[in-house]
């Protein structure tokens, strides 16, 4: 099985391989930023990124495969349909790319646990130009970190890579596609609506909202900033005591429940609320459930009518078999 694990972004936009982790003060993980590293270095992993960018717009994914880590290319399914879904968006698109990172693991087997410091680092944390990456199970060897900044007609997207570095190549070891806008919005927008609901009392609202916005600021999600660590510890003050698993009593029912969050459709943004369903079969009578755990999350939580279009509610049984509906606010009674 690859070190890197592939999966979906809520927003189907986003392919990502599972966190890279270091142990903070070991000898044998270390981060070269661009200033740090030599030139040669520096050229090759954004010139190896571009390329891979270049196979993706034109929709070229068996050339991606070959150039990818063999355990990558074993499991290359979830790319594949990623570049499928992206390729009419970044067909033509002009890829800037940020400066990299040169991530250094060493070794003799798979660091269970490893984070990369990178850059300079104050006594109150991270500083604005520094950057901590956080991976598991990663075996030894010199990784690559690039991200690349794609405008679109519709709209901004970040486009970044993970490179292993095998002889004087550097092997494809992570592609993540997403959207830097959902919505019609930046994670900017999100933030300080966020802030806007937290200065009401909305605190759900705003918890959802800084949850959306922060995921929008992070290019890829084992990476983390003084920005993003900020709005962690931000969005702390509004972090309600009741988000599941938790108990939803409704329709004389008592439901409970496993998963909140924000999940943008086109231009709407809806509450995606997922609960516990011993069997999924009887879609009929799933769908009255699925609208009694809707009322009744609006019902507890009447500011939510505020901040979403709608909420998608899904019943979820123990083999993982779900059944889902859709409904608009307005006909949440």
């Amino acid at each position: 099985m690859s070190f890197f694990s592939v999966r979906v972004r809520r927003s189907a936009r986003l392919i990502v391989f599972s966190s890279l982790m270091f142990s903070a003060f070991a000898a044998a993980q270390t981060c070269l930023t661009a200033a740090d590293m030599d030139e040669p270095t520096r050229n090759a992993l954004v010139s190896a990124a571009k390329k891979y960018f270049d196979m993706a717009a034109r929709g070229d994914a068996a050339s991606l495969k070959q150039n990818a880590i063999a355990s990558l290319a074993s499991d290359f399914g979830a790319i594949e349909t990623a570049i499928k879904d992206n390729q009419a968006n970044f067909s033509g698109a002009q890829a800037n790319a940020r400066l990299p990172f040169l991530l250094k693991a060493e070794g003799t087997a798979p660091l269970p646990k490893a984070e990369f410091l990178c850059g300079v680092f104050g006594a109150q944390g991270q500083t604005r130009d520094s950057a901590e990456f956080v991976i598991p199970n990663l075996p030894p060897g010199n990784y690559g970190v690039v991200i690349l900044d794609v405008p679109t007609s519709k709209g901004a997207n970040t486009v970044s890579f993970v490179l292993q570095q095998h002889g004087n190549d550097w092997k494809l070891g992570g592609f993540f596609a997403r959207p830097a806008q959902v919505a019609g919005h930046d994670g900017n927008w999100f933030i300080e609506q966020a802030r806007s609901y937290k200065s009401k009392g909305q605190n759900h609202n705003a918890w959802f909202y800084y949850m959306e916005g922060r995921d929008l600021l992070m290019p890829v999600p084992f990476m983390y900033t003084q920005l993003t660590d900020r709005l962690y510890d931000e969005m702390q003050t509004v972090k309600p005591a009741d988000l599941p698993p938790s108990d939803l009593p409704s329709g004389g029912k008592t439901y409970k429940l496993t998963q909140l969050f924000p999940l943008a459709v086109g231009k709407d943004l809806d509450l995606v609320v997922k609960y516990q369903s011993a069997d999924v079969s009887n879609t009929a009578q799933i769908f009255q459930d699925n609208a009694a755990v809707m009322k009744g999350l609006v019902t507890k939580y009447p500011e939510l009518r505020d901040a979403f279009a709608g909420i998608v509610a899904r019943a979820v049984e123990p083999s993982g078999r779900d059944y889902g509906s859709l409904l608009a606010m307005k006909d949440i009674k």
